[in-house]
């Protein structure tokens, strides 16, 4: 598989499992009947491939990566607030989704101008920054080394808490993995790392997110795997669909069909099973229907570009 294939792959992959999840978004395991395929509504009365705030800000965030060539704190804050502010980059044309930490952090941004907004309170530890991480790691994934470390990076614009920033740090090192066509056995083994050693070197302080990597989610079913909005939860649950699943439409399904924060769960999950599974592992009828599919692949494209130049 050509390597700007699973670039578009991550990218579609994300928002595909956001607009799928959103029609569960909210509700408790078995409140509902499980879905098997996109069909919208959800609290938010959504059209079938329409997204919601995971997919805009990682656009906002590729649009950063893609005009600054660079990694830039502030100019990506500038974004979000321009999403939350006037709708940019929503699938609707408006901000209709935006959790707390992330509004907390804007707040602050408005305030002060600085460049890393998130809170560092245990109890502000939810899934926003990992939500929207795959471009970040599309822009750097020919240096894995500085993709782990400027993942960091962008969960404290928003998240600064320390279980959040481990989160990004090895979904990173995940997505690198993923884009260089790493086998799902060598991806889900004990604390992957693209570096040789580097978790020894660079330890993830956070003891939940070291037990993620130690493959919690291979022993573990639900009612244990939870889908909910707090990051350790969040990217379990993603995790557990990938290694129960064979395609990306079965794992998709497994991650929105928990419930909870449905929308985040398939969106995590389908950053790592775009990259992995690439952009024609996604249900064509799904990635058709996307809102702003174009720009994605754009987006994608263009990332893949930069990657190859730096």
């Amino acid at each position: 598989m050509d390597k700007i294939e699973r670039y578009r792959g991550s990218l579609l992959g994300l928002a595909t499992g956001d607009a799928l999840g959103t029609t569960l978004e909210f509700k408790s395991p078995g409140s509902f009947t499980p879905i098997d395929d996109l069909i919208g509504g959800g609290p938010f009365d959504l059209e079938p491939g329409q997204w919601t705030d995971d997919t805009s800000m990682a656009l906002c965030l590729a649009e950063s990566l893609i005009e600054c060539q660079d990694f830039d704190p502030v100019d990506q804050l500038s974004r979000y607030l321009q999403w939350l502010e006037t709708g940019h980059l929503s699938s609707t044309g408006r901000c209709f989704d935006i959790g707390h930490t992330v509004s907390q952090a804007l707040s602050r941004f408005q305030k002060t101008s600085e460049a890393y907004c998130g809170s560092a309170d245990p109890r502000r530890a939810g899934n926003g920054s990992i939500m929207r991480l795959t471009p970040l790691v599309l822009f750097y994934a020919n240096r894995p080394e500085e993709a782990i470390a400027r993942a960091a990076d962008s969960s404290r614009t928003t998240h600064g808490a320390r279980t959040c920033i481990d989160a990004c740090r090895y979904m990173a090192a995940l997505l690198v993995g993923a884009l260089n066509g790493v086998s799902k056995a060598e991806l889900l083994a004990p604390s992957y790392s693209p570096i040789p050693g580097y978790w020894q070197q660079s330890p993830l302080i956070s003891a939940e997110i070291a037990e993620i990597a130690a493959g919690s989610f291979k022993e573990r079913q639900p009612p244990q795997i939870q889908g909910t909005g707090y990051v350790v939860k969040s990217l379990e649950a993603a995790l557990w669909a990938f290694y129960n699943s064979a395609s990306f439409k079965e794992g998709c399904l497994l991650a929105v069909n928990l419930g909870d924060d449905a929308d985040t769960t398939g969106a995590v999950y389908g950053q790592i099973a775009g990259a992995f599974y690439g952009e024609t592992g996604i249900p064509r009828e799904w990635r058709s229907r996307l809102s702003l599919q174009a720009l994605m692949i754009k987006f994608a494209e263009d990332l893949f570009h930069l990657s190859e130049k730096k």
